[in-house]
């Protein structure tokens, strides 16, 4: 029988307790194994038809457990892990479930972000449907949700290893898959340790309508301080601007917020959560996978005949 995800945690755990990284599609035929699947049901599919269900289980599992820390991903389609995923290993014998996940904050954050999300996409949407009662809909709308709440954060764990070159480049990237400097252009014009303008985008042809990029990284619990600010509108005035853009990975503090709104100058502030989400919605730095069309019964045509 095909295990479900949080049934593949701790087999999970257990197959990378060497400390050995594995690739996805390795773990998928170990787990395979593990469980003593048949041909048939390792070769079960997805009602998709575009991935099998055995790989989609593997896969939701890996991603639970790399949003509580307990796995990272030190390269793309590779898996190894942490020493979090080891103390889990010693503490729960039995079995590792959502239950022992919640005990990390980065995992309540994680739920948190698809609560959040959720809520915001219908107000009266429950907080998790059951599956006995909920619809095939209800259930699509809580795994995109799920879904695109990892992607989030995982993007935003992503933009954190990058160098600070890289970074401003991709968020010089981001911008042009919004629109902007379509006319124009969208260059990158920061250095390392440059506290001035990382980019620079040209709204027309000639350069005559401009807006100024600052990209920052910072750590999660390192928020953006008024001085930060200062300063970037101390170069935006040096190159006689009034409009500039600063995005961060982290957060805004309420002096941030408020000098932003202080100055002669309009300053949009992106923080950490509102970037993975751009850069979600704009494609940059992911890739679709898998799409779903639900039917249902056309009345009317019946109706008609």
């Amino acid at each position: 029988m095909i295990p479900d995800f949080q049934s593949l945690m701790r087999p999970l755990l257990e197959a990378l307790s060497d400390g050995s990284v594995r690739r996805t599609r390795d773990l998928v035929d170990i787990m395979s194994d593990r469980f003593e699947l048949t041909d048939e049901e390792r070769a079960a599919m997805l009602p998709s038809g575009r991935q099998r269900l055995m790989h989609n289980r593997v896969g939701w599992s890996i991603t639970h457990l790399f949003q509580a820390g307990l796995l990272e991903r030190p390269t793309r389609g590779h898996i190894v892990i942490t020493d979090s995923g080891r103390e889990v290993l010693a503490t729960h014998p039995d079995r590792v479930d959502m239950s022992v996940l919640y005990g990390f904050e980065s995992y309540r954050e994680f739920r948190s972000r698809s609560s959040a999300r959720e809520s915001s996409d219908d107000a009266s949407a429950a907080a998790e449907p059951q599956a006995e009662s909920a619809s095939p809909q209800d259930l699509l709308a809580q795994a995109v949700t799920e879904n695109r709440a990892a992607v989030e954060g995982e993007l935003l764990k992503r933009a954190l290893a990058l160098s600070p070159t890289e970074f401003e480049r991709l968020v010089v990237r981001l911008l042009e898959r919004m629109g902007y400097g379509r006319a124009g252009a969208v260059e990158h014009s920061g250095r390392s340790g440059d506290a001035g303008i990382d980019g620079i985008i040209s709204q027309d042809p000639l350069g005559l309508d401009r807006i100024y990029l600052q990209a920052k990284r910072y750590a999660p619990d390192q928020s953006v301080q008024r001085p930060a600010i200062q300063g970037f509108v101390g170069a935006l005035m040096g190159a006689q601007g009034d409009r500039g853009v600063f995005i961060t990975t982290s957060s805004f503090s309420g002096g941030a917020r408020t000098e932003a709104e202080r100055v002669n100058a309009r300053i949009e502030l992106i923080d950490g959560q509102r970037l993975a989400e751009l850069m979600l919605r704009h494609g940059v730095g992911v890739q679709a996978e898998v799409t779903v069309t639900l039917h249902q019964l056309d009345e009317d045509f019946f109706e008609s005949l």
